[in-house]
């Protein structure tokens, strides 16, 4: 009797950063991954900056004679990476490698999953549950040029407001405005008593430090940590692999 086929490999594309907490935080949420999914065999990789890189880790896959990729784009959003980057070089990668399957997922937001996530990382901060009602939060993202994510995160934004917090905001550290001290200020002026700031990116880096600045600068009362390795977060890792596994199941037998 054959073996079953080993499962696709979940190969977790970051986009990279100078700063070293960066390529750290992208390993712990990676660990916390196989934590959850001993079967799956799970590997990072960086657009750029960091090592590896894509294309060197499906050389090796290829070459360790893997069949099967899921690559996962560690992205909140549907931007300019996710549309154009990554399937750039996962085409370069296949054509070296016509043996190599490989299956890009969908990105990680918009989820609920996340949301609970954010919440999490304000609770950690010091608000408590019955805040929610006198607490205004600046949902801070790294911002985009592409329309689309940032009519997303207005949308998270507007939705994340129907749950008890007084008050929800986007703000943005690149690119788009408002910027996060003054969305801050702007809930001041309205009359929020307690201002949260909930950054909406997954590692440190230039980007986080600057919406931490804006947050302090503006005199914030609650500023949270990023989303790192968020047991959400590794939770929302998986069910995209799983569900790009699902979709090529249903392709295959449609």
């Amino acid at each position: 009797m054959t073996s079953p086929a080993p499962a696709p490999v979940l190969l977790v594309i970051a986009h990279g950063s100078r700063d070293p907490r960066h390529a750290a935080t992208v390993a712990a949420l990676c660990a916390r991954v196989r934590s959850l999914r001993a079967g799956t065999r799970v590997e990072a990789a960086f657009l750029d900056f960091n090592a590896p890189r894509v294309g060197q880790v499906l050389d090796r896959l290829a070459a360790e004679g893997s069949r099967e990729v899921i690559a996962l784009p560690l992205l909140l959003t549907r931007a300019f990476h996710a549309k154009a980057d990554i399937p750039a070089v996962l085409r370069e990668a296949t054509a070296r490698h016509p043996d190599l399957r490989v299956r890009q997922a969908e990105v990680l937001g918009p989820a609920p999953l996340l949301t609970r996530a954010l919440e999490r990382r304000l609770y950690e901060a010091g608000l408590r549950p019955g805040d929610r009602r006198s607490t205004g939060v600046v949902l801070a993202s790294a911002g985009s040029t592409d329309p689309e994510a940032i009519a997303v995160i207005a949308e998270i934004a507007r939705e994340w407001r129907h749950t008890g917090w007084c008050a929800v905001r986007p703000a943005f550290a690149s690119a788009s405005l408002p910027r996060t001290e003054d969305a801050v200020r702007a809930l001041r002026a309205e009359g929020v008593r307690r201002v949260a700031v909930a950054p909406y990116v997954i590692a440190p880096g230039r980007l986080p430090d600057r919406i931490a600045h804006g947050a302090r600068e503006a005199g914030a009362d609650v500023l949270a940590e990023v989303l790192g390795p968020a047991p959400e977060l590794a939770r929302l890792l998986l069910r995209r692999y799983d569900e790009a596994r699902a979709g090529e199941l249903t392709a295959l037998t449609a």
